[in-house]
């Protein structure tokens, strides 16, 4: 089986970034109210001084003036798939696992037609809280481990080195950026 990141490795730009976008111009009195907290949360994270799970539940807090969450991902997928990266489309297999941390309700339903399987933070649709940790960094080695402890990784695929620890788990590990894939730094 083959492991990937999604952001900014088989989708561009950064899926949760991108919905963002999409709900402050679809919902923007959902979205506008929470911009100058964001702001500042964003501020602290950025000296160090916040997680980047609070940050990333600051980000969603739009989410309960949302009318119908899945419709909302429903349509942001209809205008956004064509994000895919053209090389992971020519070798994508049905065991490939997605690995993210982006929500999982945002994921879900584009993994689903692909049809692999997804593991990435488990995040409430309805209020943007994260129930455990953002899944990033160790934590995906951990959640991997947890929902296929047998598993064997062949190929692993990401846009960042903070994916070290799921790269070391893999028999051969790549380093993407944009449509180029090369061999992950030594």
């Amino acid at each position: 089986m083959n492991t990937y990141d999604f952001d900014q490795t088989i989708f561009n730009p950064d899926s949760s970034y991108a919905f963002y976008i999409y709900c402050l111009k679809r919902f923007p009195s959902a979205v506008l109210p929470t911009v100058p907290k964001s702001l500042k949360k964003a501020l602290e994270y950025y000296r160090g001084r916040l997680s980047a799970k609070l940050l990333k539940e600051q980000l969603f807090s739009f989410l309960p003036g949302v009318p119908d969450v899945d419709e909302a991902v429903a349509d942001f997928w209809r205008q956004n798939k064509g994000g895919l990266a053209q090389w992971y489309l020519a070798q994508r297999r049905d065991d490939d696992i997605i690995i993210s941390a982006s929500p999982e309700f945002l994921l879900r339903p584009i993994c689903d037609e692909l049809r692999v399987s997804l593991i990435g933070t488990r995040m409430d649709k309805f209020t943007g809280k994260i129930q455990g940790e953002n899944c990033h960094d160790r934590e995906k080695v951990r959640r991997f481990r947890e929902a296929y402890p047998q598993a064997h990784t062949e190929n692993f695929y990401s846009d960042s080195l903070s994916d070290s620890p799921m790269a070391e788990i893999a028999d051969r590990a790549y380093i993407v950026k944009k449509e180029s894939v090369k061999p992950w730094p030594v």
